[in-house]
């Protein structure tokens, strides 16, 4: 894929997200706001998408951000699930979405019946990352609308952050479903950024 601002920005955007959130993890040993089940999505869509990591090379960037993208999302669950003061501040009750039924299922389904070549694995799989990252975001909303006020805004700024990534491929690709999903969830961010705003001019 060629290179352009849009695309730019949003993976800029994207590491820097990623970073902001593993510097809140580290940094204040909690998983509050965080939803396990988004990043193990964005784990799969980073995996399934990039199946030509050892077989083809674009360019230096191209590769790097590949790496990183698997990279970071695997430590993210990895620490989340396991690394000690983490692991008890982790809201399993509240992140309660079944993700792999109502995003993976339908993901899978979608992708094998609109795959342009039978027998195509990566395309397939591919197919199956872009269907994917779509609603990869919806545990973590659905986990913000439980909290509502009690959440601070690294957690909010973070998920605005990650999606303009998609926000600005949609923009390139001009997949506009997946530009309309990311609008939407950008807009319940914010409208949950002026609930807080509110709540602490009381």
């Amino acid at each position: 894929m060629s290179m352009n601002i849009f695309r730019f920005t949003g993976d800029m955007c994207h590491v820097f997200s990623i970073l902001l959130l593993l510097h809140r993890l580290l940094k204040q040993r909690t998983t509050e706001g965080i939803s396990l089940r988004t990043h193990e999505l964005f784990l799969v869509v980073f995996c399934t998408r990039y199946m030509d990591l050892f077989t083809s090379f674009y360019s230096l960037y191209n590769y790097t951000l590949k790496i990183f993208y698997i990279a970071s999302s695997g430590l993210v669950v990895c620490l989340i699930r396991w690394k000690g003061p983490l692991v008890s501040t982790y809201d399993r009750a509240r992140d309660d979405l079944l993700h792999w039924k109502y995003c993976v299922l339908p993901a899978a389904l979608l992708s094998i019946l609109s795959a342009n070549k039978a027998g195509d694995l990566e395309e397939l799989l591919w197919t199956f990352s872009i269907y994917l990252e779509v609603t990869a975001v919806v545990p973590q909303l659905v986990l913000l609308q439980q909290y509502r006020r009690d959440i601070d805004n690294t957690v909010t700024n973070y998920i605005l952050f990650m999606d303009t990534l998609d926000f600005s491929n949609g923009c390139v690709t001009s997949q506009s479903d997946d530009v309309i999903v990311r609008v939407e969830s950008v807009i319940q961010i914010l409208s949950i950024e002026l609930r807080n705003s509110d709540n602490l001019s009381c």
